[in-house]
């Protein structure tokens, strides 16, 4: 094919006029004289027609192998689309520039780590209405609220510990903190006007949730850290992300009702296991090179077993929840629909596959909603 477009161009060079600032520049010798019409008259005397037209096959190769010299790879189209799917978050569109890095190291452009903070604190707050009626919608409005800085200040405290790590991982490199965009001193002004926020939420609940309530903190700073220690960060973080279910009771009743309220809360540790054990998958290369530890590294090919028994276990706990609060039938037929989400997105996700780690990760806000429309009708039909 080469030798072909050599002969091409070899024979088109012959026949073809030399160009006009050849023929009017100085040089009244051309380095080939074959080219000057004066010294090889037959060039004058030549037409379109005999000069080198390519054919319509001719033409078709030429286009094949320009289109495949030109045609991008697909990892460079996923990196093209990755990087305008980035560009076109509603942080970067609408925000002040000012303002971009604080909300991307508070995760506002990420919602689904609120969504699993507040799930368990609506559920909750439900399950503690009185029979035949709604929950309280101003304590739900003041959790959500409170889920939402809560989110923001324990990413922002990840991100101080973690700068040096996030460095060395694809998907963390380019947080504020650890791409310098903010320095660790505007991060710890940033969490304290967080955490400032968060306890003035705080303090409209009764004095025993105040106390519940802070206690938590403990959990959140500490959460970071596990990683280094532990092969089990991720039932920390259960610990950690499901505190709301003992705090949304306390806030209703003043008490807390260990029969129904413990079994709730085991079952979001529970659950908490299965999405951030897939949620792991996505830097198990990277967390080997760093050196931090998960449980996605620690179940390996084994992870669709263990997060099938934490499954079992979430739902276990979640019908000895609503069994020992005397709730309504519509209760235990979500807790089914709810079940097939989690036995889907166990059995159906790619654990070597980022992208589709990623989609059953977020898809959890569903079931923590399925669970709490249980609730919900359980508690009204009751």
């Amino acid at each position: 094919m080469s030798s072909f477009w050599v002969s091409c161009v070899f024979r088109r060079s012959r026949f073809l006029k030399p160009s006009l600032s050849l023929l009017l520049s100085g040089n009244n010798k051309p380095s080939n004289p074959i080219l000057n019409p004066k010294l090889n008259p037959r060039i004058a005397k030549l037409t379109n027609h005999d000069r080198w037209v390519p054919n319509s096959e001719q033409n078709f190769r030429y286009v094949w192998v320009a289109s495949i010299c030109t045609t991008p790879s697909q990892s460079s189209v996923e990196k093209e689309t990755s990087s305008s799917n980035e560009k076109s978050s509603w942080i970067d569109l609408y925000l002040p520039r000012q303002a971009r890095a604080y909300a991307k190291l508070a995760r506002l452009d990420k919602p689904i780590g609120t969504w699993l903070l507040a799930w368990p604190c609506m559920w909750s707050i439900t399950m503690a209405a009185p029979p035949g009626h709604f929950p309280d919608f101003k304590m739900m409005a003041l959790f959500g609220c409170g889920a939402l800085l809560l989110r923001g200040a324990g990413c922002t405290v990840n991100d101080l510990l973690d700068r040096d790590i996030d460095n060395m991982v694809e998907r963390t490199r380019l947080r504020p903190i650890a791409s310098g965009l903010l320095t660790p001193f505007q991060g710890l002004s940033f969490l304290g006007f967080q955490l400032l926020l968060g306890l003035g939420i705080l303090l409209q609940l009764n004095n025993f949730s105040r106390i519940l309530g802070a206690s938590s903190l403990l959990l959140v700073f500490s959460y970071p850290l596990m990683k280094r220690f532990t092969f089990w960060p991720q039932a920390y973080l259960g610990l950690t992300f499901n505190w709301g279910a003992l705090l949304g009771w306390a806030a209703v009743k003043g008490s807390l009702d260990l029969a129904v309220v413990f079994p709730m809360y085991i079952s979001g540790v529970f659950w908490t296991l299965v999405y951030d054990t897939i949620y792991a998958h996505q830097d198990k290369e990277d967390d080997l090179k760093v050196g931090v530890k998960s449980t996605a590294l620690r179940f390996g090919d084994s992870s669709k077993e263990w997060t099938t028994g934490f499954g079992i276990a979430c739902i276990s706990s979640l019908a000895l929840s609503g069994y020992n609060t005397d709730i309504g039938w519509p209760y235990y037929a979500f807790l089914a629909a709810a079940s097939g989400h989690l036995g889907w997105q166990i059995w159906t996700v790619d654990l070597s596959s980022r992208a589709d780690c990623n989609r059953k990760f977020v898809s959890n806000k569903w079931f923590g909603a399925i669970v709490f429309s249980g609730i919900l009708f359980g508690r009204l039909m009751q």
